[in-house]
């Protein structure tokens, strides 16, 4: 009897996330009136909160102090489940946008609202393309956004830090605007990776101090990597997380140079 009340709590919360996502995203689409920004606002302060609400999430963000919300920024955070892109709309206190799988532009409403909201759309099966699309996100950068990437690449299966991909940071070191690294605990609880069900729990974010690119070239990219990686570990660490796996098995293995990998990396 208690996990059939369950199935129907979690139906419930499922649908009104739906119904909430959808009234929401045609909001945002009808805000582009006001201003291009005007839909990641309302990202940001009603569907973030709002989806982590339904689901039962107590959110908690802490730091942030040392960055200008006003300045173009590269938001890097670790990533663990569905419920950090709410949590980063939430914690990120700028109009921000990700760089999102290509198939996702192709879902009714969400797709709309992401090509409106000019959100980069990466097929990661095509390295060429890939490269065009951190090209796109530099100069979108350049212009004065706001982007968000989780440098993992996907969810992490057991909490622990994932070996980073190298694009993030050719995009950082294209742009020369200010990383900014987050991290993010506890939304793998809430949500676990392959669930449906949503559990009470905390969500914590910390945003660390901005790190300067600003002179930097491509041969200060492992340097620049070790040093967000260490950042994010730190960050993690102190809102209860259990940081990254072995050292030895972090640096995946540059690809051959010439193939479609070695560009896209």
């Amino acid at each position: 009897m208690k996990k059939l009340g369950q199935l129907l709590v979690n139906a419930g919360q499922i649908l009104l996330v739906a119904i909430l996502s959808t009234i929401l995203m045609i909001v945002a689409l009808v805000s582009r009136l006001f201003g291009p920004d005007a839909p990641l606002h309302v990202a940001g302060r009603l569907w973030g909160p709002g989806v982590l609400w339904i689901c039962g999430a107590r959110f908690v963000v802490e730091g942030g102090e040392a960055v200008d919300w006003k300045k173009p920024h590269l938001f890097l955070m670790n990533h663990q489940s569905m419920l950090d892109i709410p949590a980063a709309f939430g914690a990120i206190r700028s109009p921000v946008r990700f760089m999102a799988k290509r198939m996702l532009g192709s879902v009714p409403v969400l797709g709309w609202y992401m090509k409106a909201t000019r959100m980069i759309l990466v097929n990661r099966e095509k390295g060429s393309e890939a490269v065009a699309a951190i090209r796109i996100a530099a100069e979108r950068l350049q212009q004065g956004a706001c982007i968000l990437i989780y440098p993992e690449g996907t969810r992490s299966r057991d909490g622990r830090l994932l070996p980073f991909k190298r694009g993030p940071f050719e995009l950082a070191i294209a742009s020369q605007v200010d990383i900014v690294p987050l991290a993010i605990h506890g939304a793998a609880d809430v949500l676990p990776r392959g669930s449906a069900s949503p559990r009470r729990g905390t969500i914590r974010v910390r945003i660390g101090a901005p790190i300067p690119t600003k002179g930097l070239v491509r041969a200060d990219r492992e340097a620049l990597m070790d040093r967000v990686r260490d950042e994010i570990e730190a960050l993690h660490l102190s809102v209860g997380g259990m940081g990254y796996g072995p050292r030895d098995a972090e640096a995946a293995p540059e690809p051959p140079a010439g193939t479609a990998a070695a560009k896209a990396s």
